[in-house]
């Protein structure tokens, strides 16, 4: 259950993340709701999943997968891009967050 916790505050933060962009500089304001009400939710999940989990393996697993999946949004919704350097930056901290998980 601490794993669908740390899933949904991962897809909540991403969430928040994009609504960010959106916003515009706070200009707009559905995006600016999004934004609190997604970190709210993000948060209070992520402070179910650390009852049961280690901080460092849930605060790397959060931020790690938050960014990859941030950098997919960014490339299908706002056409960005991702050079080789980036692609190999990704990479690394998939690895990264497998050795992680299997440490703990």
């Amino acid at each position: 259950m601490s794993y669908l916790f740390l899933a949904a505050s991962i897809l909540f933060e991403v969430f928040s993340s994009t609504m960010l962009k959106l916003s515009n500089g706070f200009k707009r304001l559905l995006p600016v709701v999004g934004i609190v009400v997604g970190y709210g939710i993000s948060f209070y999940a992520l402070s179910i999943t650390l009852q049961s989990l280690p901080l460092g393996v849930v605060y790397a697993t959060w931020s790690g997968v938050g960014t990859i999946l941030t950098v997919v949004i960014g490339v299908l919704l706002f056409k960005e891009k991702v050079n080789k350097k980036g692609a190999l930056g990704i990479a690394i901290l998939l690895v990264g967050l497998v050795l992680m998980n299997l440490s703990k």
